[in-house]
């Protein structure tokens, strides 16, 4: 397991499918698992008590859903919170599971925001505290971070190459216009990190890609 000091992210060796990128959330009211890790063993659970243990779980869409019930169930039945939009892509139930609709404060100053897309309950969560005093966007591939560190993406299937729609984007940035953020962090990969200009990277990103598609 690796952790980056501040802001604590944790990611599996050997990488595991799409390199998932797990971000434990340390708050003064809980920890939050959020894009559970594909791999759970004694070593990584161990390490997040030693951090705190979990207060709830959650994702920014179903291609982190594998293992959220064994994170549950190795830290006492820790809440699984997700949207109701996804609710058929988890394949296995657990009572820990609750879901919310278009928004839910997950623990008190973090919140999941649904914005579809890729998934259609596809979110991000915001933490306007963030860490270091600065607010910070995990954004999953719901706006994907790319690879010059300055700008992101959209699209409705990564693997087939599939975009977005322009009316899809325009209610992706709708979203998190109203957000304070500076950071963001995405999925997969160790590399999705955008350490400041959040905001004005999104605004731009997206008058970028829809010129490009209304050509």
């Amino acid at each position: 397991m690796e952790l980056e000091p501040g802001l604590a992210g944790f990611r599996c060796r050997p990488q595991l499918g799409i390199g998932p990128v797990g971000y434990l959330v340390s708050t003064p009211n809980g920890n939050l698992l959020w894009d559970c890790p594909s791999h759970v063993d004694g070593a990584v659970v161990e390490e997040v008590r030693r951090r705190g243990g979990l207060s709830a779980i959650s994702a920014s869409h179903p291609h982190f859903y594998g293992a959220m019930v064994d994170w549950s169930e190795a830290f006492a039945g820790a809440p699984i919170l997700l949207p109701v939009a996804d609710r058929e892509w988890a394949m296995r139930s657990s009572p820990a599971m609750r879901h919310w609709e278009s928004s839910a404060e997950l623990l008190p100053g973090l919140t999941a925001i649904r914005c579809g897309g890729h998934f259609e309950g596809s979110s991000v969560l915001h933490w306007p505290a963030g860490a270091e005093g600065r607010g910070v966007l995990f954004t999953g591939d719901t706006i994907m971070l790319v690879a010059d560190r300055r700008s992101v993406s959209f699209m409705r299937s990564y693997p087939n190459l599939i975009p977005l729609g322009a009316s899809d984007v325009r209610r992706i940035q709708a979203a998190v216009e109203p957000l304070r953020y500076d950071r963001m962090y995405g999925n997969p990969g160790w590399d999705k990190l955008l350490d400041s200009g959040g905001p004005e990277a999104v605004k731009r990103s997206a008058a970028r890609y829809l010129d490009r598609i209304s050509r």
